[in-house]
């Protein structure tokens, strides 16, 4: 064999000839509405669970395995599973978000762009949820899912960082009603260091998941050996919007 013919031809995103490529898994299940995503996080929750529990990596690497296990075990569609989604939301009207657009150089104002770890969307975003569509994008995200990682030395996550995010994405929630759109916001914790001193308080805990059910944020917490992982705080938010694919 030559080498002309392990180039792969334009167009072709991996080894196999066009008639082999598979876009498309056969598994894969069309979502349609929040609560059709949010059975995917639950079936993909065992695998994700396991694989983040069998190695020690970067936030980013956790993700990439939480993308992988909604893939696999959740069955999202490539086109209906995104990540690290950036989305401008200009005239911002929480008062989370008003407060960050002020908090910048006057030139950079006039909105704020939050980025979601994992989005799982409704059909009708296409597969295109990038910048330039940042109201298309918005209104076809079924759940929102922020992650946060046990990986630095010597240190835990603190309660304020991780509460940053919750309240970030109850404010991106708040933008997106306003708009007459919906989600459902997850914030997941990896706290799977070997060290507890690298590991978030009980104390710490409770006060977070005390917080996502104020702000109605489901709070999923994973640690590195307990069976029982904590879910908490998204069903009385399942009340608008998307519950349909729009």
């Amino acid at each position: 064999m030559s080498m002309r013919d392990w180039i792969p031809k334009r167009g072709l995103t991996s080894w196999q000839s066009l008639d082999k490529l598979n876009t498309k898994g056969d598994s894969e299940r069309m979502i349609n509405s929040t609560a059709a995503a949010l059975e995917a996080v639950n079936d993909a929750w065992t695998r994700i669970c396991h694989e983040c529990r069998s190695v020690l990596g970067s936030e980013l690497h956790y993700q990439a395995m939480i993308y992988h296990s909604l893939r696999c075990d959740g069955r999202v569609p490539v086109d209906q599973l995104g990540m690290n989604v950036k989305q401008w939301i200009p005239n911002v009207t929480s008062d989370l978000f008003k407060k960050l657009d002020q908090s910048k150089n006057e030139s950079f104002r006039g909105g704020f762009e939050p980025i979601p770890d994992i989005v799982i969307f409704s059909p009708n975003v296409g597969g295109d949820w990038r910048r330039r569509r940042a109201d298309h994008t918005m209104k076809h995200m079924l759940v929102a899912i922020e992650v946060k990682a046990s990986e630095r030395a010597n240190r835990r996550l603190t309660y304020s960082e991780i509460a940053g995010d919750i309240a970030k994405l109850s404010a991106h929630q708040e933008e997106a009603r306003v708009r007459g759109y919906n989600f459902t916001p997850i914030m997941l914790v990896i706290d799977t260091a070997p060290d507890p001193k690298e590991r978030i308080t009980q104390t710490t805990s409770n006060d977070l998941r005390a917080l996502c059910i104020e702000l109605g944020v489901e709070w999923r917490y994973l640690d590195p050996c307990d069976d029982e992982v904590q879910r908490i705080g998204s069903e009385h938010r399942l009340t608008s919007g998307n519950e349909q694919d729009k």
